[in-house]
């Protein structure tokens, strides 16, 4: 049984969506010995340029096709994209002609566009994530995951997380062990570990001043000490008040809040990846009582710590 798989461009669409999932399904389908068939589609068909000035062919959209997975991809030219009644309409129609309908990045943005997110858990790229609960307030937006699976929808952060949507879907018709070989092929992970959060916490805080970007460094590997902005003046020989200051003016927060972040970044690792005592990860993280990791969690993430961790095992099992 060969699955079709439509993907869905436009003008400014960002090559890796595309890449990275096309890539996963050819090596699969390699694999298995005629599992699917991608096509590339568009609005009217023919070359349709990249935000990289790279150009694909594709196929005009109809409604009279099928598709098993029909997939809308991300990039810059999304927003004009989501403002466009012929395309919005495009995806609507495909989504009647298909069992799962899934997105790369900013694609959710289309996706909602359409009215075809409403009521749903979805992701994003987490840049995007608060633009995206923004525009779209009937859309439950979970911006640290890699992706998510609500129903026959499905959605991915940013890139290189379509390629772990994609091995989620290919174990859902093909098997883990085919997932699995089509990851080693890959070289990429079959389950990657963490959310989004663990590459952009430091990466967002990390374009400041380099005397701050070591002290966070400095920081996520002493989490469990007490870390006071006077601790963390004199590591940069400065008084607490300067400190306080220039750390706020050159990394967007202040140091409270970015230690708060590092350690939530770890906590939910652990919670998601481990089956040790919520007690046990407050304590090996800095936060020390679990009722002040739990108040954290529901500040950042809107869940408490158990439930980061069952929606972490669901995915896991998709």
């Amino acid at each position: 049984m060969i699955r079709q798989v439509g993907i869905l461009l436009y003008p400014d669409f960002q090559l890796l969506d595309v890449a990275g999932v096309t890539a996963a399904f050819e090596i699969a389908d390699t694999l298995k010995g005629g599992a699917y068939h991608v096509t590339p589609l568009s609005l009217h068909g023919g070359l349709v340029r990249s935000s990289s000035g790279m150009a694909l062919d594709t196929v005009a959209c109809s409604s009279n096709d099928f598709f098993d997975t029909f997939i809308v991809v991300g990039g810059e030219g999304h927003k004009r994209a989501m403002k466009s009644p012929e395309l919005l309409d495009c995806i609507l129609k495909q989504s009647r002609n298909t069992r799962r309908i899934c997105s790369v990045c900013s694609g959710a943005f289309l996706l909602a566009a359409a009215s075809l997110l409403d009521g749903c858990r979805v992701t994003t790229h987490w840049q995007q994530a608060e633009f995206l609960k923004l525009l779209f307030p009937k859309v439950k937006v979970e911006a640290d995951a890699i992706y998510v699976h609500d129903g026959a929808v499905w959605t991915s952060a940013g890139i290189s997380a379509g390629i772990d949507m994609s091995l989620a879907l290919i174990t859902q018709d093909l098997g883990e062990q085919t997932a699995r070989r089509t990851a080693q092929q890959m070289v990429v992970f079959y389950h990657r570990p963490g959310g989004q959060s663990q590459f952009s916490a430091l990466l967002e805080m990390g374009g400041g001043e380099e005397r701050f970007g070591t002290l966070l460094g400095w920081v996520r590997s002493h989490l469990t000490q007490r870390l006071s902005v006077e601790t963390l003046a004199a590591r940069v020989g400065m008084s607490p008040r300067n400190f306080s200051r220039a750390f706020r003016s050159s990394v967007g927060m202040s140091p409270a809040k970015a230690v708060e972040r590092l350690r939530l970044e770890a906590a939910r690792e652990r919670v998601e990846q481990s089956s040790l005592p919520i007690e046990a990860i407050a304590a090996m993280t800095g936060f020390h009582d679990p009722e002040r990791m739990r108040r954290a969690f529901l500040r950042a993430f809107g869940q408490p710590p158990q439930a980061v961790r069952r929606n972490a095992n669901i995915r896991t099992s998709c």
